[in-house]
């Protein structure tokens, strides 16, 4: 797998027009650097609440689906990295108040869960085992990367 290149020239770039220059890499890299699909999933990733990580994981799996239907695996997989992001930042946000999990001399801060992050977590969490388990998504997965690496 190639790692994902954070030279490129992303402000110039759109990647609905050059496929062949997206790389998966891992986890949730480059999410807010790839264009059109962050400025297209972005104002609907929302994670404050339980009832907006539901409304957000649906209205960002409604647009999965959509790229789907046009046969665009980069919108599909900008779409996963977002729920994916939406399980890890609500995570964070369960586990230490305010997002921080570091002091200030870097030693990691208590763990105080907060319910409703928990909740939210726990619905990005949902939709990414099931984009996690879509034959169709792993099969276009692999063969992009195969493909442009």
């Amino acid at each position: 797998m190639k790692e994902f290149d954070y030279q490129l020239d992303f402000e110039n770039t759109d990647f609905r027009q050059h496929p062949e220059k997206y790389r998966v890499g891992r986890g949730e890299q480059g999410v807010l650097t790839v264009e059109p699909y962050k400025s297209e999933i972005l104002p609907y990733w929302r994670f404050k609440t339980a009832a907006m990580a539901d409304i957000s994981a649906k209205k960002i799996m409604q647009l999965f689906e959509s790229y789907r239907d046009d046969d665009d695996f980069v919108g599909m997989d900008m779409a996963r990295k977002f729920i994916q992001m939406g399980y890890t930042r609500a995570r964070r946000y369960a586990n230490h108040p305010g997002g921080r999990k570091y002091d200030a001399q870097r030693k990691i801060l208590p763990f105080q869960l907060d319910e409703e992050k928990a909740e939210a977590a726990a619905i990005f969490k949902a939709s990414w085992d099931l984009i996690r388990a879509d034959k169709d998504y792993l099969t276009r997965k692999k063969k992009h990367q195969q493909q442009f690496g």
